[in-house]
Parts: structure tokens; C-alpha cells; sequence
């Protein structure tokens, strides 16, 4: 009962200083919609990539050129890329390592933000532009829903993405087989229709146009330009034994010195994906830590609150007091009302951070989930905050002398 009365008490109280509570309020709301939202779509995001990155599968290979940090003259670090590995280095390296093992593709990207045509209908410039070869298929995570895939020295033929299928074509796949598009003046037969992979994969694959990598090096091709090269081994258990061999063939394709070091790397996709949630955890705790900033402030200003609903409560503690009223009862009673306060803010916070959360499922079109987690420590925050704010003003209430308080003005 006792708790029930000092619950009332402080709704009473912060409806009478509804304004300056209620900015205290918003300002817990916004640092647990921080914590709560953007914790909520790291969670999104790291699910959708675990998804994209499992369709790929754990036997999955890439070669690029190797990324070096430097010290810079300035006295920061730079980060460097070796020289590109250049299409007649990706073409040797695949005809050197066909019938070991793994399927070998080529790709590059050829140009970003274009806009696609077909008929009166045209795309917003956001879309992109890559060249792949017959195997690219075999060694991503992409599916074909609809029509084939490039046959060898085929030329202008594209593979689209589903985004471009339903911008010109509508939600059927089908509609769009055999129509021509219109990228950067130049005209492709669509003869393939890719499975939906959702923006949380790479740069959203489903934007893309994809055409033969013969045609995407003459147009867009120039000297120093990288092309990617992606492995996928048939068997699993042969992933050490195959990164060996590709290391090999790349070193002697590069013509690398016995005891010089490798200019490449070659990297698994599960340790792409490793970095990526390095990269991730980095981002939670500059989020808690914003998040924890953000109720500092908030943790001040109901600090202030409460002192000032002290002074001006003087009295009614005196007649409290004189009534019977511990000082046990009086501190309870203004932490009551500090955590109320917080909590009230929580709650707000959380349905803000649900909504971020969602918003990001959305977009990355991932399946949502309600991230109690996060919800249970937004809230242990909110009770936290509101004990240690209203702690001091609860002490200096609790320690007035009534015969002082009752003379107070």
C-alpha cells in the first residue's frame, strides 16, 4: 500500500511540473531509443548478412589485392592497396586452377548510378552496372528465378536484379525475359532474372545489371582497373589445401620472388564475415557510449528536478513529517517519483527503438524480431538512472527537520 500511495504521489507530482518533466522524460526517451534502436539494427543488419553470408556458404574463397596500414607523414596511419590484379592476371589464374577442386569466376565492377531503360519506363540513377562471367553464379549467392544463365563469348545479354524487374517490368519476373534495357546508351537483352537478396547484402545486389565480362572490359575497362576473382570449392574439407594451391598459382602469376611477400590475399567468406561484426561491435559501443552521454544529461537535469520539487515541497514534507512520516518514508517517496519519471521516458524510448529497429528490418528485408534483450537493459538503465538522480534530493528530503521545513516560505 505503501509503495501503491508513493506511485500516486509522484504521477500527481509530475503532472503539476508537467512541462520540465516531461522534457526530462524526452530526453531519457531519446538516449534509450539510441540504445534500444540502433543495438536493435545491428541485430538486423549482422542477421540479414548471416543469412546472405550462409547462402553463400563456408566454402567460399575471394582474391584481391592486399590492403596495407602505413604510417603517413602526418603521423597517422593510411591505408594502401598493392596493384590491382588486372584481367589477364584473373583470366591465367582461372585457366591455370580449372579442374582443381573449385569453380573459378571473374567480375568487375563497370559503373555506379546509372539509370536503366526499357520502353517509356526508366529507373531513379541509383542502380548499378557489373561484369561477371558464365561461373559467377556458381561461386556467389545468387539464384536465378527466372530465364538463364551467360553462355560463353555472349554479348550484350544482361542478368537483372529483381528491383530493376519490378522498377520497368512490374512483380513478374517472366514479363521481363527477352526485353531489351537501355543502359548508358548501350542496348541488352535480358536472358536471366535473379532471386531477391534484400539491401542488406552488399552495395543490394537487386539494383544491378550484370553483362558479360568480355563486353563490361572493352567498354569499361582500363589498365589498372581490379577485377575480382572468386572461388568456390566443391568440397568443403579441401578449403586449407585449395587456398594453398591459389596462393601458388596467384604468386607465380604475379611473378613473386621466392621469400617476397604476397602482394594478395586470399580471404574466406566466414572471415569476411568476422570483420564485418568486428566492424559492428565497434559500432555498439560508440552507440552505448552516445547512449550513456545522452542519460547523463538527462540523469542532471531530473537531478535538478527533483532539488527544485524539494525546495518547493518543504512544507508539505514538515506536515508529512509531523504527521508521522519517516524519513525512510519521505526518501522513498522522491525516488519513487525519480524512477517514474525514468521510466515513463523508458517506456517512450523503447517504443521509438522498436520502430527504428523495424525500419531497419524494412529496409535491409529481414525477418523482425522484438529485441527484448535490449528492451530489458533500456529499462535496468531507466531504474538505474532514476535511483542515482533522485538519490541526493531523496537524502536532502528525508534529512529536513519538520519544525524548520513547516516555518519555510
Amino acid at each position: 500500500m505503501v509503495a501503491l500511495e508513493n506511485v500516486k504521489e509522484a504521477y500527481y507530482s509530475i503532472k503539476s511540473n508537467f512541462v520540465r518533466s516531461l522534457l526530462t522524460l524526452l530526453i531519457i526517451a531519446v538516449g534509450i531509443a539510441c540504445l534500444v534502436g540502433i543495438l536493435t539494427a545491428i541485430d538486423a543488419i549482422l542477421f540479414s548478412m548471416n543469412s546472405n553470408f550462409n547462402r553463400l556458404g563456408a566454402n567460399s574463397l575471394s582474391v584481391k589485392p592486399r590492403s596495407e596500414t602505413l604510417s603517413s607523414n602526418r603521423g597517422g596511419r593510411d591505408q594502401r592497396k598493392s596493384k590491382s590484379i588486372t584481367i589477364e592476371q584473373a583470366l591465367e589464374f582461372k585457366e591455370r586452377f580449372s579442374g582443381k577442386g573449385a569453380a573459378v569466376s571473374v567480375d568487375a565492377w563497370c559503373k555506379g548510378n546509372v539509370t536503366i531503360k526499357s520502353g517509356s519506363e526508366k529507373t531513379n540513377p541509383t542502380f548499378q552496372l557489373r561484369g561477371i562471367d558464365e561461373n559467377f553464379l556458381l561461386t556467389s549467392s545468387f539464384e536465378l528465378i527466372e530465364g538463364r544463365n551467360f553462355l560463353k563469348n555472349e554479348t550484350y545479354k544482361a542478368i537483372v536484379g529483381s528491383e530493376v524487374v519490378k522498377v520497368l517490368f512490374g512483380e513478374v519476373a517472366k514479363k521481363a525475359i527477352g526485353k531489351e534495357i537501355v543502359v548508358e546508351g548501350d542496348r541488352y537483352t535480358i536472358v536471366g532474372v535473379l532471386k531477391q537478396n534484400g539491401s542488406g547484402s552488399a552495395d543490394n545486389s537487386d539494383k544491378r545489371v550484370y553483362i558479360p565480362l568480355d563486353l563490361a572490359k572493352n567498354k569499361y575497362g582500363y589498365p589498372e582497373k581490379n577485377y575480382n576473382v572468386s572461388l568456390a570449392v566443391q568440397n568443403p574439407t579441401q578449403i586449407d589445401p585449395t587456398i594453398e594451391a591459389a596462393i601458388a598459382v596467384m604468386r607465380n602469376i604475379r611473378a613473386l620472388k621466392p621469400g617476397e611477400e604476397n602482394d594478395f590475399e586470399i580471404a574466406k567468406s566466414d572471415s569476411i564475415l568476422n570483420r564485418l561484426k568486428e566492424m559492428t561491435s565497434t559500432l555498439r559501443w560508440a552507440t552505448m557510449v552516445i547512449a550513456m552521454l545522452t542519460l547523463l544529461g538527462a540523469s542532471i537535469g531530473l537531478m535538478n528536478i527533483m532539488l527544485v520539487s524539494v525546495t518547493e515541497r518543504t512544507r508539505e514534507i514538515g506536515v508529512r513529517k509531523s504527521l508521522g512520516a519517516t524519513g525512510n518514508n519521505i526518501l522513498m517517496q522522491f525516488l519513487t517519483e525519480a524512477v517514474t519519471i525514468c521510466i515513463f521516458g523508458g517506456i517512450v524510448g523503447i517504443l521509438l527503438g522498436i520502430g527504428i529497429g523495424f525500419g531497419v528490418n524494412v529496409l535491409v528485408k529481414g525477418s523482425f524480431f522484438i529485441p527484448w534483450a535490449w528492451m530489458i537493459l533500456g529499462m535496468v538503465v531507466c531504474v538505474f538512472v532514476g535511483v542515482i538522480s533522485g538519490l541526493y534530493p531523496a537524502l536532502k528530503a528525508s534529512k529536513l527537520d519538520p519544525i524548520e521545513a513547516l516555518r519555510y516560505e
